[in-house]
Formats: C-alpha cells, structure tokens, sequence
C-alpha cells in the first residue's frame, strides 16, 4: 500500500451517485461492494474505490485512523 494514495482516500470527494461529495474513505461498505461486483469506474476514482474496498472489505479501516489525525491537525 502506498502512503500517498491512502491520503488521497481521505481527501478525494466522490463525484456522483448516491453518496455525491463523501469522501471516499468514509463510503459505506456496502456500497463498496456493489462496486467490487458490478465493476469500478476507470482511472483513478476506479482504483481508489477498489483500494477503499479492499481495506473495508479486510476489516482494516482503522489503518487511516493515524492518517485521518494528521490530516485534522493540517
């Protein structure tokens, strides 16, 4: 896992759909996986969800908690 582009789960703002301007670290799950069985989008939206779903999906969430701080205290 890069450090860059778990930051950018905290930071990127979904563009559509139902959840329209969550961040995507903060995507329910099972919307997630909707994603994961009907496909993700292309480019980087697509491989930040399937990275979001993997960690969800892990039960490893928790792993943006340190990274979510540092963000608040920017």
């Amino acid at each position: 896992m890069n450090a860059d582009k778990l930051a950018l789960l905290l930071t990127r703002d979904m563009p559509y759909g139902k959840y329209k301007g969550r961040k995507i670290a903060d995507l329910p799950g099972h919307y997630l996986g909707w994603f994961a069985r009907e496909g993700f989008p292309a480019g980087e939206l697509g491989a930040l969800i399937a990275l979001m779903y993997e960690i969800d999906h892990n039960n490893l969430r928790s792993l943006l908690d340190p990274l979510r701080q540092a963000h608040r205290q920017l």
